[in-house]
């Protein structure tokens, strides 16, 4: 059995921690409208809460009670279990029936409280003594949690069925230097393409796109200067933007090779793409006028049904083709909610947080809780399911993220920078007369300013 000992870690929470925990389909409470100044202003937003709590502490107002729910006779000890508010309610449900089908551990007591995945992680952090010992977090902040001794390894007997049953996005999320360190629940969040298939003939193509709804007189709808949507064109060219941390969560070095040929090949398709009358710079559907195709999320799903009524369709992102004809698909971030399991001293309790932690995480959990709040799955037989199939703009998410790259931990004063790299293109700055000299001076700038912020 597995043994690790608690550890005790104070950090300050970073800036930057952005959308990833956040994205889900249009039936859940949590949207991800990804946008840039959401990303900037995290940290300010958090300060500002935390004020305004101790204000209220001090002047005696009674803070809103969160949601909790708790099951099971509690004569073997408790088990703390943290989620969002929208499914505490089907988390205890969920773990009521794990106990009653798990007679070696129905004398524990499992409380289920609402925190979700956006604070999950650091209030592990700060203490992980007092943290809940099964939680969910976005996958971006699993670094951090492991370098705080906040997460255990997955159980060594279910390692090989957990990365069997999930998709390799989800996988690839919960691992760290080579150890699974959570369990997959969701691979919902990310961007792909809606569009209207009376006007888009070839979705496909970014090419064959732009020409439909040029000629129909219709507008393509992303967001190319904002850092989350623009490595669509990025990534997938080839190039690379991580980040490196240490075990404060300090960024350590920066990964980028936006100067680069490759680079350059992603901007000219940005600016190509710009400079269509057809195009639009968005990503939000409710905000799209005389749309025809926009990239977006599951959140927008309903909203898009609604615009495009019998001609709604999804798709992945499409191909786009660089200056020298070669083509690439559009790739990007992807998120994913994991679940994880502190480490504990006492092997029993060990044994039945893990056991939990995969029952909640299993082919069938994952299925009903898609019905009843929407949540996509990331085990490949529920994916597989008809009603999770049904669900086009899930289905198209699904086929996307086979290409995206699960999103990291990234500094703050990134999703300004990026911003200001596609606002040089949507000023005019730089256009298709710019010569590679002008583009890869930009990208340079970037590039250096990039990895000014690990240093």
């Amino acid at each position: 059995m597995k043994k690790k000992a608690l550890s005790l870690l104070l950090a300050m929470t970073m800036v930057g921690t952005l959308m990833t925990g956040c994205g889900g389909s249009s039936t859940s409470d949590e949207s991800a409208d990804a946008t840039t100044e959401a990303a900037a202003e995290d940290t300010e937003e958090a300060a500002s809460d935390d004020a305004e709590d101790t204000e209220a502490a001090d002047s005696g107002e009674a803070e809103e009670e969160k949601p909790s729910a708790s099951v099971g006779d509690g004569s073997a000890g408790e088990i703390k279990v943290w989620v969002a508010d929208a499914v505490v309610d089907f988390t205890a449900k969920e773990a009521e029936q794990f106990l009653n089908d798990n007679p070696d551990y129905a004398g524990y007591k499992v409380t289920v409280e609402a925190v979700g995945e956006g604070d999950a992680a650091g209030n592990m952090i700060t203490d992980v003594e007092a943290g809940a010992d099964i939680y969910a977090f976005a996958q971006d902040q699993i670094s951090r949690l492991v370098s705080a001794g906040a997460l255990e390894t997955v159980n060594p007997d279910v390692i090989d069925a957990v990365k069997s049953e999930n998709d390799e996005g989800s996988i690839t999320a919960a691992t760290v230097g080579g150890e699974l360190y959570a369990y997959p629940l969701t691979s919902d969040n990310g961007y792909f393409l809606y569009y209207d298939k009376s006007v888009v003939t070839d979705p496909s193509s970014l090419e064959s796109i732009i020409a439909d709804c040029e000629a129909a007189g219709k507008n393509f709808y992303m967001e190319i200067n904002n850092g989350w949507y623009q490595t669509a064109f990025f990534f997938g060219a080839g190039c690379e933007l991580t980040y490196d941390t240490d075990d404060s969560g300090n960024f350590t070095k920066a990964n980028v090779t936006y100067a680069s040929d490759e680079g350059v090949a992603a901007m000219k398709a940005m600016i190509a793409l710009n400079e269509s009358s057809a195009f639009q710079n968005g990503s939000a559907m409710g905000e799209a006028t005389n749309v025809a195709a926009i990239v977006d999320g599951t959140w927008d799903s309903s909203t898009a049904q609604e615009v495009f009524g019998d001609n709604y369709a999804c798709a992945k992102l499409p191909t786009f083709k660089d200056g020298n004809g070669n083509e690439h698909q559009m790739s990007g971030f992807g998120g994913f909610k994991l679940l994880g399991v502190k480490p504990q001293t006492d092997d029993a309790k060990l044994a039945a947080c893990d056991a939990l932690a995969y029952y909640l995480a299993s082919e069938q959990v994952q299925l009903d809780r898609y019905k009843e709040v929407g949540w996509g799955p990331s085990n490949l037989k529920a994916q597989a399911s008809d009603d999770v199939k049904s669900d086009v703009a899930l289905t198209a998410l699904a086929e996307q993220l086979k290409y995206s790259i699960p999103q990291g931990q990234y500094p703050g004063d990134y999703w300004s920078l990026a911003t200001s790299l596609g606002d040089s293109i949507r000023n005019g700055e730089l256009t298709s007369s710019s010569s590679d000299d002008d583009i890869m001076a930009a990208l340079k700038q970037f590039q250096e300013t990039c990895e000014s912020y690990a240093q």
